[in-house]
């Protein structure tokens, strides 16, 4: 039950954030520094309880790669959706409540391809950051997550949303950043992404060997 509180509280965290500073005037870059942060401090905050993921794509990744258990999956991914959609409430009811939301109208194309490879870029980070055995016992990982989450929303925000992640996706949709009708885009390209990063990274990370390697020849029989 830990695992899923934590994946329930950063996932809220996350997208209170994303909706405090993506509904309103004035938002400008504070939006993609404020998430980017955001998810770097859940991340460092929940990473030895749950590992961390906040994100149904992420979630997918890993367990292809075998660093979580498939009992586990829906119960995270209800946590992550729980955690979103009440973060959406309380922000569109309270915090930002009466504020004028005008939904995005990304082309679907151009979207699809930004979700599909800044999320393939986030869950390849994630893998490679936190569950390598090359990177094992790190003390950089959330920062390198939060700041792969952040470059993607300066570089795609305007063209998809830069949700890189379904239970952002349901979030903004709740929020009314994003009309419902949209949500397969990131639903699609964000599960496609988490899929092909975590081949790609089982077939680049080779396992670690179990003997050492030879560095030198053995010496040489003294001669009789």
């Amino acid at each position: 039950m830990n695992k899923y509180i934590a994946e329930f509280i950063g996932t809220f965290f996350l997208v209170l954030t994303i909706g405090c500073t993506g509904i309103g005037a004035g938002a400008g870059v504070i939006a993609p520094l404020a998430i980017g942060a955001a998810l770097m401090v859940m991340v460092f905050a929940g990473g030895h309880i749950s590992g961390a993921h906040y994100n149904p794509a992420v979630t997918v990744g890993v367990l292809i790669r075998g660093k979580v258990n498939a009992a586990d999956v829906v119960p995270y991914m209800v946590a992550q959706l729980v955690g979103a959609g009440l973060a959406s409430l309380i922000v569109i009811k309270f915090l930002r409540a009466g504020v004028a939301v005008t939904p995005i109208t990304p082309h679907v194309g151009p979207a699809l391809l930004a979700e599909f490879l800044f999320t393939f870029a986030l869950v390849y980070v994630v893998l490679n950051a936190a569950t390598a055995e090359g990177t094992s016992g790190n003390s950089f990982y959330g920062l390198a997550i939060g700041m792969t989450v952040m470059t993607g929303a300066f570089a795609v925000g305007d063209i998809s949303g830069g949700a890189f992640n379904p239970a952002v996706a349901f979030g903004i949709c709740v929020l009314g950043i994003s009309s419902w009708g949209n949500i397969w885009i990131y639903l699609l390209a964000d599960f496609a992404a988490a899929v092909v990063a975590a081949v790609i990274f089982q077939m680049i990370n080779q396992p670690m060997q179990t003997t050492p390697i030879a560095t030198a020849e053995p010496p040489y029989e003294t001669p009789r």
